[in-house]
């Protein structure tokens, strides 16, 4: 099938057909995946059946997507191309894949994990692949996937490695990361660059006409309300924070209520609670953060949403808590003292949050005729649920015929219910066919999926940076779009929103300025940035190892953070694929009990989970169970332990902080320990 682009696609593509390393720079919309398959094509005909391409993206929806609107489409009658993600049965084969197609549609995590595999079968060389295209290369920075795949190519090439493959990135918007000054913006755009080894960042000038005519901007707009008048709902939660402040007696609490400064001090006391093993600290804390979480419910979607969080939660609590203490009694008292009156509360509409009636306000403006399509950008995968049941609820939406759905991420949450990749695909494919027009969505919407153009986005109470900013205002793509910043006057949304317009044009004049720079000047940036990256990669790499190295495995203890009972040493822990921490001692059982059954939104290659791990004495949550080649054992969340370590304690958000050597997992060893007739 012959691939016919446009003018400023030319443009844009045209250094990569003579084999430069580039970063094609167009707006949502402007058909960079379209010119990178015309590159694809150039390149594996101009390599003459010796090509290999690999396509990678960072979100498992675009696999499909890639695949089926774009490269299989141009690409199946000459070459092979095939598809790979996270849920798929072929991934165990990836290297067998690899050498056996053209072209390779997978996420970056898969060809990460292949590129770092000891196994001869399983293991990937960048060298394999002629062609790398990397799709929302903005991404490639810090600690992301991306950049650790970049990183390994940066080091072989210093190292004067050949046959490392063409790169070309796409994005809709680099971004500044967080820069204020131009020289930063100019700073980060290099760093970018040198991360993809880009000799240029391409974008339309001499087309910019037909650019624009193709990708039409939106018409922005404020759609502010006042400051919400009254709040008694919200000054009854209030009113029982300081109930518990009392109780607590601790002077060390900063921020307003309902504040995120608020939420980070009650985090740290938390944390402080759980390391001195004074339970009232930390359990008044994590309802403290409850209570305001409830309050910045409070102030985007219904009253009666903050509500049930605040019932779920302690519902919850009452069903696992295996022993009350005074504090427990103490804290349950007071929210079921106060829970009739917060109800009905909840039930005045006098009092409703004022942004609800200027959204449903902006809805029935825009969706006024059948061919109207929306997207509301919020903040959370409960909010998204919360404004789908209010829309339902309006007789006034429902009557405009608005039909809405959510869509959200499809990681694993135990807060909200995930969605699964098939159902995120099935919302999508409603959207485009119209048996959908309006959807409530997280930032999963923002980027790279394939949306039917809209004629309005909404962004409701979002503080978010400047990429999202763009990403989202891309969607509206339809003649004469609209793009809502629906926020209190005054607030930190409309402050944000501004901020966020100024990083904008900051980064269009820093690429610009990166653009103009002399061609040596720009080289020999790279170069040492990339340099510099090296350096400071292996010095981070060893102080890791000399972390590692600290304490002793069996000097190592585990304290439930909860109960604060001693139960195991990391000695008794092993590392399955470099990830998965589990106790592989058979007296751990002792402590704990198995309670339910997880569900995740994927298959893995050689386990399933089981149920949840939780402390006997307490109840508190530990993990989950892994049948690993059919044999149960516990994997442990290191979040949920206090560690005790020769010289202090302390707490780990992630494994691999906790300063001590522990072994790979032996599955033989494993199985004898545990089964007498093995």
């Amino acid at each position: 099938m012959q691939i016919d682009l446009r003018d400023y696609q030319w443009e844009v593509v045209e250094p990569a057909l003579v084999g430069k390393n580039i970063i094609i720079w167009l707006p949502t919309g402007g058909g960079k995946t379209r010119a990178a398959v015309f590159a694809t094509r150039h390149h594996l005909d101009r390599k003459g059946g010796q090509g290999k391409v690999a396509v990678l993206v960072n979100k498992v929806p675009l696999v499909n997507q890639h695949y089926e609107n774009e490269f299989n489409k141009f690409l199946k009658t000459l070459y092979k191309v095939m598809r790979i993600s996270g849920d798929s049965d072929l991934k165990s084969n990836f290297a067998h894949i690899v050498r056996d197609n053209d072209v390779i549609i997978c996420t970056a995590q898969i060809l990460q994990n292949a590129l770092n595999s000891t196994e001869e079968e399983k293991h990937v060389d960048l060298t394999e692949f002629s062609l790398l295209i990397i799709d929302e290369c903005h991404h490639t920075q810090k600690d992301g996937v991306y950049n650790k795949i970049m990183g390994q190519y940066i080091e072989k090439k210093h190292q004067h490695t050949r046959g490392l493959p063409q790169i070309i990135g796409l994005t809709a918007s680099p971004g500044t990361d967080g820069a204020n000054t131009f020289d930063n913006a100019k700073n980060h755009i290099l760093q970018i660059c040198a991360n993809m080894d880009a000799s240029m960042i391409t974008s339309s000038k001499d087309c910019a006409q037909q650019l624009k005519d193709k990708v039409p901007q939106p018409v922005k707009r404020y759609d502010l309300t006042e400051e919400r008048k009254q709040d008694p709902f919200g000054d009854k939660i209030k009113k029982m924070m300081k109930t518990i402040h009392s109780y607590l007696d601790e002077p060390s609490i900063k921020g307003n209520l309902g504040s995120q400064i608020y939420e980070q001090t009650v985090v740290l006391l938390e944390k402080k609670g759980a390391i001195e093993s004074n339970r009232k600290k930390r359990v008044c804390a994590l309802h403290l953060r409850k209570y305001n979480d409830s309050l910045l419910i409070n102030d985007t979607v219904p009253m009666i949403d903050s509500f049930n969080f605040l019932e779920d939660f302690y519902t919850n609590e009452q069903l696992t808590k295996v022993v009350l203490d005074q504090t427990d009694r103490f804290l349950f008292k007071v929210f079921n003292d106060n829970k009739d009156e917060l109800h009905a509360l909840t039930l005045n509409k006098e009092y409703e949050n004022p942004k609800l009636n200027t959204l449903k306000k902006t809805l029935l403006e825009q969706f006024n005729d059948s061919n109207s399509r929306g997207i509301i950008f919020t903040k959370t995968r409960q909010s998204t649920h919360a404004m789908l049941a209010w829309i339902k609820n309006s007789s006034l939406l429902m009557a405009a015929n608005i039909k809405a759905e959510c869509l959200t991420g499809a990681g694993f949450s135990n807060q909200t219910k995930h969605m699964t990749q098939q159902e995120q695909l099935e919302v999508i494919e409603k959207f485009r066919q119209g048996s959908i027009n309006l959807l409530i969505a997280t930032s999963v919407a923002e980027e790279g999926l394939d949306i039917k153009e809209c004629n309005v986005i909404i962004r409701y109470g979002l503080i978010t940076n400047e990429i999202a900013m763009v990403q989202a205002r891309g969607r509206a793509r339809a003649a004469d779009s609209i793009y809502s910043v629906v926020a209190e006057q005054g607030g930190r949304e409309i402050q944000r929103e501004h901020t966020n317009e100024y990083r904008e044009g900051l980064m269009k004049r820093a690429i610009e300025a990166v653009q103009d720079m002399p061609e040596r000047d720009y080289l020999i940036k790279i170069r040492e940035l990339q340099l510099e990256g090296i350096i400071s990669q292996k010095a981070k790499d060893r102080k890791q190892n000399a972390t590692r190295m600290q304490n002793a495995p069996e000097d190592v203890r585990f304290f439930c953070q909860n109960c604060n009972e001693a139960v195991c040493h990391a000695s008794d822990i092993q590392i399955i694929e470099g990830m998965h921490h589990v106790n592989v001692n058979p007296h751990f059982q002792m402590y704990y009990e198995i309670s339910g059954k997880i569900n995740l939104p994927k298959r893995f290659e050689d386990w399933e989970p089981g149920g949840k791990v939780i402390c006997r004495k307490c109840g508190q949550d530990w993990g989950m169970q892994m049948i690993y080649k059919s044999m149960p054992i516990p994997s442990l969340c290191i979040k949920n332990f206090v560690v005790e370590l020769p010289m202090e304690k302390k707490t780990f958000k992630q494994w691999k902080g906790v300063p001590c050597q522990m072994e790979e997992f032996n599955y033989t060893e494993f199985c004898e320990a545990n089964l007498p007739d093995f």
